[in-house]
């Protein structure tokens, strides 16, 4: 239990006394899981946890199936530990789907990298845009590589006559964190920038996403 491990190094205490956000990746979560095994600490369990992983980037898509196959962790702290994570992403949506203005490529870099940085397949995804640049919503297209005849205009605009947009942000994220366009990229970009011209609802921008990189087709001149 975390009441074994020394005061000075108890997560529960450290949260109290500093705050959750003094506390490491490993405190956090052996405070989620409460009590370690006979042969570790829950800090120990934790940290095996995190190493299995590497970290929290694998460990927010992590599955109960997965997270059963470590030893010293069951079902219930399974569950307990993918409850928390997608309260986690559930909140960080709430905060920043209120009134959230697209103003630049940086300002939809930074709506979407924490979410799309760290995924493991390309994921296209649309923000649909009022007379404002208010995103009155956000939606994910298709998963898989980038494809010009799999990215259909008609999926791409459909959401968009629904909610009366009038204008959209393509993005999608390359997992290997080099968000350098490739010419399907680029085919993409031009084919949806046509498509919104004749609908009358603008393609803005088509954003890339790396490991904490981005590229706007938009100021590399694919778009006019």
């Amino acid at each position: 239990m975390i009441r074994d491990v020394p005061t000075s190094e108890r997560p529960r205490e450290r949260m109290i006394q500093e705050g959750a956000r003094y506390l490491s990746n490993q405190e956090l979560l052996a405070l989620i899981l409460r009590s370690g095994t006979k042969e570790e600490s829950v800090l120990q369990l934790a940290q095996k946890v995190l190493h299995h992983f590497d970290g929290l980037s694998l460990l927010r898509e992590a599955t109960i199936n997965e997270l059963v196959q470590i030893k010293g962790i069951g079902s219930a702290k399974a569950v307990e530990i993918c409850a928390a994570i997608e309260l986690g992403r559930r909140a960080t949506a709430y905060q920043t789907e209120e009134r959230v203005v697209i103003r630049s490529p940086e300002d939809v870099a930074n709506y979407v990298m924490e979410d799309m940085r760290s995924l493991s397949q390309e994921h296209f995804v649309i923000l649909l845009l009022n007379t404002k640049n208010h995103v009155l919503h956000r939606q994910t297209i298709f998963i898989g590589s980038l494809n010009a005849s799999l990215v259909h205009p008609r999926e791409v605009f459909k959401e968009s006559f629904r909610r009366s947009a009038a204008s959209i942000i393509a993005l999608h994220n390359h997992p290997s964190g080099d968000p350098g366009p490739s010419r399907e990229d680029i085919e993409v970009t031009k084919r949806l920038a046509e498509c919104g011209k004749l609908l009358g609802i603008e393609l803005l921008d088509h954003i890339i996403i790396g490991d904490r990189k981005f590229v706007s087709l938009k100021e590399k001149g694919y778009i006019l």
